[in-house]
């Protein structure tokens, strides 16, 4: 089963929580065990597997990234601007793998999936959500 998360982002850097869609979707798959595929569309946003339980270390990431790759200093701002948008892209990957078990996202308690926006805001975004697996 495929399915298409789409969100609207409100700010240039920012983690978005996409655990609910993720596991309605998980859900309305069936898949009992197997795997679910969450891949970010475009060459400046990212999927990454973080702690939700308040937004220090979502603000830590967005921190610690633009520490590592600020803005306004590479060839391909020259461009658009947006040269560390795809830097950070690149360093967190646009796609995580997660194990479906017992027909829900494995995750463990303290684990989320998170859309992350380098290039924002944006009026729509996509993810591409891909369960594949036994019934």
């Amino acid at each position: 089963m495929q399915k298409v998360i789409k969100i609207r982002t409100d700010r240039r850097n920012g983690l978005y929580d996409i655990t609910e869609e993720l596991t309605a979707i998980v859900r309305e798959s069936g898949v009992r065990t197997g795997i679910a595929s969450v891949y970010a569309r475009g060459s400046t946003a990212g999927i990454m597997i973080q702690e939700n339980w308040d937004l220090s270390v979502q603000n830590d990431v967005v921190t610690l990234l633009s520490k590592l790759v600020p803005s306004g200093i590479w060839e391909h701002d020259r461009q658009d601007n947006n040269g560390d948008a795809h830097l950070k892209s690149g360093l967190v990957g646009a796609s995580e793998s997660i194990p479906v078990v017992d027909g829900r996202p494995g995750l463990s308690t303290w684990q989320n999936i998170f859309f992350c926006e380098f290039d924002g805001p944006r009026n729509t975004r996509e993810i591409v959500v891909t369960v594949i697996g036994d019934k």
